[in-house]
């Protein structure tokens, strides 16, 4: 059956100015024409925009708070994420790459329907050096693992040289990863290691980036530090992480080798509405805030690829379109945050094949918007209908009673 819906702005997430017009829709596919037996809608008045694509989420931790995370059940955290990832389909994101904590169950329950939410693409869990990022030894003797507890299909990601970061590589991938994750420098909320430090050798990151690949997996590098920053570049990461402390030469190194840039511009001031945070975060994550939008102004100038990524678990969940604000603010012009978020984002994934733009061919993952969806300000209250593969997900269907035939 063909679907025409008519009358309204679509962005076709180009960046190429809004077209008036009608949407086709066919087997599930953005179509090229219309027959003359398809069923008219009328969406006048309104935006339609592509499935957004948050590039960073961590869909299955519900808090930062240290104190609720050793209180909950495991079985009622993967029950919450049910309604986490319901809440950020209602938010037109129809696809979201999980940057640690989703296992390929998740990502399973999704796919066939057992839970409503946006395709999951995860990287299991994020690989990091003993005394890094996510290792989650503390000094008093605590495994702090009830952040992303170890369980069967959760393989323990803690490793050091060429040899080890090659086999957890390997048991990622065997978990059922679309996507390696590796922390290269230490990050803002774990509190005895530095953003600034890189935490991994040149042979350590080209060793992990090369049996990524021969699994067919791209890399994303949490990377604050230019050291970290630069060492991941080289290795062929495909995205920078936060990059916090981002400076002249790994900007640089970033534009010649193309790889994207995934700000989270929102997470480090979440952060710090964290009560329980260690002191030691909080002014990492206050230093983080001071310099990040001035940091990643220059990347911007100097023609840096970004995609959008929300960090929601560390940023609160269903306020993911807070970063699409937040990047305009820091000098992207309004047409290039959509961009960051759909057909960016999809090139990013390797997807922009099937997902990201309203074009002939791809998959018919697209939202209607009471009004101009390029006024984020409000965005997450103005979104009408939400749709995956030409299928009503979230929102309300429009009235049959305007449909032409």
């Amino acid at each position: 059956m063909t679907t025409v819906y008519r009358g309204a702005a679509v962005h076709d997430g180009t960046g190429a100015p809004p077209v008036i017009g009608d949407l086709v829709v066919e087997g599930g596919r953005i179509g090229a024409h219309a027959d003359q037996d398809a069923s008219v809608v009328d969406v006048s008045g309104r935006g339609i925009i592509p499935g957004l694509i948050d590039c960073h989420t961590h869909v299955t931790l519900p808090t930062l708070d240290p104190l609720r995370l050793m209180n909950t059940p495991l079985s009622r955290r993967f029950l919450e994420t049910g309604r986490t990832l319901a809440t950020t389909l209602d938010l037109g994101i129809t696809t979201v790459r999980d940057a640690g904590g989703a296992d390929a169950g998740i990502a399973q329950a999704v796919a066939d329907g057992v839970v409503r939410g946006p395709r999951v693409r995860t990287a299991i869990a994020m690989i990091s050096p003993t005394g890094g990022h996510a290792d989650p030894w503390r000094l008093s003797g605590t495994d702090a693992r009830w952040h992303f507890p170890l369980y069967p299909g959760m393989p323990d990601a803690v490793a050091d040289g060429p040899v080890g970061l090659r086999r957890v590589v390997r048991e990622i991938v065997r978990a059922g990863a679309d996507v390696v994750k590796v922390a290269v420098s230490g990050g803002i909320s774990s509190p005895r290691d530095d953003p600034r430090h890189c935490q991994l050798r040149q042979d350590e990151l080209s060793a992990l980036v090369e049996e990524a690949g021969a699994a067919g997996l791209r890399v994303m590098a949490h990377a604050h530090a230019p050291a970290a920053i630069i060492a991941a570049v080289r290795a062929g990461v495909a995205s920078i992480e936060h990059g916090v402390f981002i400076d002249e030469e790994s900007i640089a190194l970033m534009v010649e080798h193309g790889t994207f840039l995934v700000p989270t511009l929102t997470a480090a001031r979440a952060f710090l509405e964290v009560s329980s945070a260690d002191p030691d975060s909080l002014a990492q994550a206050r230093e983080a805030v001071a310099v990040h939008e001035t940091n990643l102004r220059r990347a911007l100038a100097a023609g840096v690829r970004i995609a959008m990524g929300s960090d929601s678990g560390f940023s609160p969940h269903g306020r993911n379109l807070d970063e699409l604000e937040a990047l305009a603010s820091a000098g992207l012009d309004r047409a290039q945050v959509l961009r960051s978020a759909t057909s960016a984002a999809a090139e990013l994934l390797g997807a922009d094949h099937e997902i990201g733009t309203l074009r002939p061919g791809m998959r018919a993952d697209f939202t209607v918007v009471n009004g101009d969806p390029l006024d984020f300000a409000g965005l997450a209250d103005r979104i009408e209908a939400v749709y995956q593969d030409g299928v009503l997900v979230g929102g309300a269907s429009f009235d049959n009673s305007n449909e032409e035939h």
